[in-house]
């Protein structure tokens, strides 16, 4: 396997986990009353949408074709959640304490990525950047966390 396909490979399984997070973030905004964590939420879902589309462009530029579609795995989180929100008597803590693990693991993928050897330059900055947004969103929902 090429080296670009490599690393379009697994440029596309961070895409999937952008859309997942995108379609989690969603089905939050939808599943809680406060108006703030509605925006919040909202807002985090558009912040993924922005980088499916960072990451779909620098597939594109490694010649590659990206995904277009969530996965299993985030299909059934979001069912879990959905459900979980439904029979819990405090929904909002819930979400919020999924919205933690998801970007804990958010957080370990771009690491995982970052660590791989002669990353390019551009591709590295994109993931940084995109990775340091995620740890900033996971400090902002640990603090709604506290207030809730």
């Amino acid at each position: 396997m090429k080296y670009t396909e490599k690393i379009s490979n697994k440029l596309n399984e961070l895409l999937t986990k952008n859309y997942d997070s995108e379609a989690g973030y969603k089905l939050a905004s939808e599943n809680v009353k406060n108006n703030t964590l509605k925006e919040y939420f909202n807002a985090r879902a558009k912040e993924r949408y922005d980088f499916g589309h960072q990451l779909k462009n620098e597939i594109k530029v490694y010649g590659e074709t990206p995904d277009k579609e969530t996965s299993l795995a985030g299909d059934a989180h979001r069912v879990w959640m959905n459900v979980k929100s439904t029979l819990s008597n405090d929904s909002e803590e819930a979400i919020l304490e999924e919205t933690i693990r998801g970007e804990k693991m958010a957080i370990e993928e771009y690491n995982n990525i970052l660590e791989e050897p002669n990353l390019p330059p551009t591709t590295e900055s994109i993931l940084k950047v995109q990775r340091d947004h995620i740890k900033s969103a996971l400090e902002e929902v640990k603090a709604f966390e506290i207030m809730a």
